[in-house]
Protein backbone atom coordinates (compact mmCIF):
# COMPACT_ATOMS: atom_id res chain seq x y z
CA UNK A 1 0.00 0.00 0.00
CA UNK A 2 1.53 3.58 -0.65
CA UNK A 3 1.87 5.83 1.48
CA UNK A 4 -0.56 8.12 0.61
CA UNK A 5 -3.19 5.88 0.87
CA UNK A 6 -2.60 4.92 4.31
CA UNK A 7 -2.19 8.71 5.19
CA UNK A 8 -5.64 8.64 3.78
CA UNK A 9 -6.82 5.68 5.49
CA UNK A 10 -5.78 6.48 8.69
CA UNK A 11 -7.20 9.66 8.87
CA UNK A 12 -10.79 8.13 7.75
CA UNK A 13 -10.48 5.62 10.80
CA UNK A 14 -9.97 8.48 12.84
CA UNK A 15 -12.88 10.47 11.45
CA UNK A 16 -14.70 7.02 12.26
CA UNK A 17 -13.45 6.87 15.66
CA UNK A 18 -14.42 10.64 16.15
CA UNK A 19 -18.37 9.48 15.04
CA UNK A 20 -18.29 6.72 17.40
CA UNK A 21 -17.71 8.75 20.59
CA UNK A 22 -19.57 11.20 19.11
CA UNK A 23 -22.51 8.50 19.02
CA UNK A 24 -21.57 7.57 22.76
CA UNK A 25 -22.28 10.81 24.26
CA UNK A 26 -24.46 12.33 22.26
CA UNK A 27 -26.50 9.58 21.93
CA UNK A 28 -26.53 8.68 26.37
CA UNK A 29 -27.47 12.49 26.03
CA UNK A 30 -30.64 12.26 23.66
CA UNK A 31 -31.71 9.41 25.46
CA UNK A 32 -32.01 11.30 28.97
CA UNK A 33 -33.31 14.66 27.33
CA UNK A 34 -35.51 13.45 24.93
CA UNK A 35 -37.20 10.82 26.60
CA UNK A 36 -40.70 12.00 26.74
CA UNK A 37 -40.03 14.17 23.64
CA UNK A 38 -38.55 11.96 20.93
CA UNK A 39 -39.90 8.69 19.85
CA UNK A 40 -36.49 7.31 18.10
CA UNK A 41 -34.97 7.31 21.62
CA UNK A 42 -36.51 4.71 22.59
CA UNK A 43 -35.68 2.67 19.13
CA UNK A 44 -34.75 -1.06 19.94
CA UNK A 45 -32.27 -1.22 17.22
CA UNK A 46 -31.01 1.99 17.78
CA UNK A 47 -30.66 1.48 21.63
CA UNK A 48 -28.94 -1.93 21.40
CA UNK A 49 -26.68 -0.79 19.45
CA UNK A 50 -25.55 2.12 21.91
CA UNK A 51 -25.56 -0.10 24.65
CA UNK A 52 -23.49 -3.15 23.54
CA UNK A 53 -20.81 -0.26 22.03
CA UNK A 54 -21.09 1.10 25.37
CA UNK A 55 -20.18 -2.38 27.13
CA UNK A 56 -17.60 -3.19 24.62
CA UNK A 57 -15.52 -0.17 25.40
CA UNK A 58 -15.76 -0.16 29.08
CA UNK A 59 -14.95 -4.50 28.59
CA UNK A 60 -11.91 -3.27 26.55
CA UNK A 61 -10.20 -0.66 29.37
CA UNK A 62 -11.40 -3.26 31.93
CA UNK A 63 -8.82 -5.98 29.94
CA UNK A 64 -6.08 -3.00 29.13
CA UNK A 65 -7.08 -3.12 25.25
CA UNK A 66 -6.71 -0.80 22.33
CA UNK A 67 -9.48 -0.17 20.75
CA UNK A 68 -9.37 -2.09 17.18
CA UNK A 69 -9.45 1.23 15.07
CA UNK A 70 -7.01 3.19 17.40
CA UNK A 71 -4.58 0.15 16.40
CA UNK A 72 -5.80 -0.03 12.60
CA UNK A 73 -5.04 3.41 12.68
CA UNK A 74 -1.47 3.54 14.11
CA UNK A 75 -0.49 0.59 12.05
CA UNK A 76 -1.63 2.52 8.87
CA UNK A 77 -0.05 6.03 10.17
CA UNK A 78 3.18 3.20 10.78
CA UNK A 79 2.91 2.47 6.85
CA UNK A 80 2.69 5.74 6.11
CA UNK A 81 5.44 6.70 7.85
CA UNK A 82 4.29 9.00 10.13
CA UNK A 83 4.81 9.25 13.62
CA UNK A 84 1.71 8.43 15.74
CA UNK A 85 -0.91 11.88 16.03
CA UNK A 86 1.18 14.35 14.31
CA UNK A 87 0.97 14.41 10.79
CA UNK A 88 -2.16 15.31 8.82
CA UNK A 89 -5.05 18.55 9.77
CA UNK A 90 -7.88 15.87 10.18
CA UNK A 91 -5.70 13.59 12.11
CA UNK A 92 -3.86 16.71 14.55
CA UNK A 93 -7.22 18.13 15.42
CA UNK A 94 -9.75 15.59 15.55
CA UNK A 95 -7.07 13.14 17.73
CA UNK A 96 -7.28 15.72 20.47
CA UNK A 97 -10.96 15.40 21.20
CA UNK A 98 -10.83 11.98 21.64
CA UNK A 99 -7.60 11.14 23.17
CA UNK A 100 -6.19 12.46 26.52
CA UNK A 101 -2.59 11.52 28.60
CA UNK A 102 -4.14 10.47 31.81
CA UNK A 103 -3.55 7.16 34.06
CA UNK A 104 -5.43 3.95 32.56
CA UNK A 105 -7.76 3.63 35.72
CA UNK A 106 -9.10 7.26 34.75
CA UNK A 107 -10.14 6.32 31.75
CA UNK A 108 -11.73 2.53 33.40
CA UNK A 109 -13.04 4.25 35.79
CA UNK A 110 -14.81 6.90 33.21
CA UNK A 111 -16.02 4.26 30.71
CA UNK A 112 -17.02 1.87 33.64
CA UNK A 113 -18.80 4.86 34.79
CA UNK A 114 -20.47 5.83 31.47
CA UNK A 115 -21.15 2.35 30.64
CA UNK A 116 -23.62 2.37 34.00
CA UNK A 117 -25.24 5.36 32.90
CA UNK A 118 -26.37 3.94 29.39
CA UNK A 119 -27.44 0.49 31.01
CA UNK A 120 -28.95 2.37 33.81
CA UNK A 121 -31.17 4.32 30.96
CA UNK A 122 -31.65 1.00 29.34
CA UNK A 123 -34.31 0.29 32.66
CA UNK A 124 -35.38 3.91 33.34
CA UNK A 125 -35.99 5.05 29.93
CA UNK A 126 -36.87 1.31 28.20
CA UNK A 127 -36.82 1.14 24.27
CA UNK A 128 -39.79 -0.13 22.55
CA UNK A 129 -39.84 -2.66 19.98
CA UNK A 130 -42.24 -1.51 16.81
CA UNK A 131 -45.60 -3.06 16.47
CA UNK A 132 -46.98 -3.44 12.87
CA UNK A 133 -47.34 0.52 12.78
CA UNK A 134 -44.20 2.99 11.77
CA UNK A 135 -43.07 5.52 14.60
CA UNK A 136 -44.94 8.12 11.98
CA UNK A 137 -48.46 6.38 12.11
CA UNK A 138 -48.06 6.35 16.07
CA UNK A 139 -47.36 10.18 16.05
CA UNK A 140 -50.02 11.00 13.88
CA UNK A 141 -52.52 9.16 15.95
CA UNK A 142 -51.85 10.98 18.76
CA UNK A 143 -53.09 14.00 17.29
Amino acid sequence: MNPTLAAALADAILVLHVGIVAFVIFGALAILVGRTRWRWVRGFGWRMTHVLLMVFIALQAWLGALCPLTVWEQALRRRAGQASYGESFIEHWLSRLIFFDAPWWTFVAAYSAFAALVIAAWFFVPPRRRSGRSDFDDASSKR
